[in-house]
């Protein structure tokens, strides 16, 4: 028997859901049917997110308490009109990723069981050189969403003294994220060492809430800058992207005024979009002006502490220091 299925008008697309009345958040009781048209009622502001990414995606096709299917490469049987791109990963293989480039991508990837969307910092055009970069707040346990407010704050007004402007939208979660749109001149490795200067002038601002320490062991009851999620083929949840738990939260974008009261529990899948309808995307001027990073490479520069290091999956990177948890590594010059 063929599965039931809606027929929804996307732009100029008709997108097919097939068995929209399966739940897939149960603390709720959301459906299937309304992820997709979530996703198109917000759709604006989440094409402006991912607009010419290439973008994974993080499937739950039975629903969120399932295991999750995390899709780098493009869909093998999509649409004609769903486009992609070409990335190259840190090992230098190559593949073809999702290029969101209208409303319909998104609503069929919803379709596939899509919860959450992560797009790489770049855009097709060039998609070796960034045009964002990201800063990850995220509180370690113990802490809630206070600390990282209270964070991204900090990472505000360093900012601000930097001549630069930073959009700030809720995780999904405990944490925050705090994106610039930068001028797509500079690498990988450049933007996340600009990432890195920029987490250290955070975390001297208040070294008691903030810490840059890469290692778990070291980093106590602190919100920690993830500075490597600025390196090639790492990425974060989309603004407006739901995120995969019971009670459909989304990563919501917010204004500074917002953050100081904002409780990231008033937004999921069925509060978003009534806010959308009201104040639009707050993130719309995102794109009005690039920043350079070149006051941060230079704050790079004159760091004697130099590279930090990148996550265990990526090859051994010229002026990384040893991935070694300091525990191991004190125990090793004991013995």
């Amino acid at each position: 028997m063929a599965s039931p299925y809606i027929e929804l008008v996307v732009g100029e697309r008709t997108v097919k859901v097939t068995n929209p009345d399966k739940v897939y958040f149960p603390a709720i009781g959301a459906t299937k049917r309304e992820l997709v048209e979530y996703y198109v009622s917000v759709g604006e502001g989440a094409l402006r997110a991912l607009k010419d990414r290439p973008t994974n995606i993080k499937r739950h096709p039975d629903g969120v308490q399932t295991e999750a299917i995390y899709q780098k490469r493009m869909p093998p049987r999509h649409p004609d009109w769903l486009q992609s791109v070409t990335v190259t990963f840190p090992s230098g293989r190559t593949a073809q990723s999702l290029r969101v480039t209208e409303v319909a991508a998104i609503a069929y990837c919803a379709n596939l069981g899509t919860i959450d969307f992560h797009p790489w910092p770049v855009r097709a055009a060039d998609v070796e050189h960034p045009d964002e970069l990201r800063i990850d707040l995220d509180p370690q346990p113990g802490l809630e969403f206070d600390a990282a407010r209270r964070a991204a704050f900090l990472t505000r007004d360093v900012l601000e003294e930097l001549g630069m402007a930073g959009f700030v939208k809720t995780s999904g979660n405990r944490g925050a994220h705090v994106a610039v749109r930068i001028e797509p001149r500079w690498d990988f490795v450049q933007v996340r060492h600009a990432g890195i200067a920029l987490a250290r002038a955070i975390e001297e601002r208040d070294p008691s809430l903030v810490t840059t320490a890469w290692w778990k062991e070291e980093r106590g009851e602190r919100v920690f800058i993830d500075f490597n999620q600025n390196a090639r083929d790492r990425t974060v949840a989309s603004a407006y992207s739901v995120r995969a738990q019971p009670h459909a939260p989304v990563s919501t974008p917010l204004t500074w005024e917002e953050l100081e009261d904002a409780d990231p529990r008033d937004f999921d899948i069925r509060t978003v979009p009534a806010r959308f309808a009201e104040v639009g995307d707050v993130h719309a001027a995102i794109d009005d002006r690039a920043y350079s990073i070149e006051p941060l490479l230079e704050l790079y520069a004159k760091d004697d502490r130099g590279d930090m290091p990148y996550p265990p999956s990526y090859p051994k990177m010229p002026g990384e220091p040893m991935r070694v948890q300091p525990s191991r590594a004190r125990n090793t010059q004991a013995d």
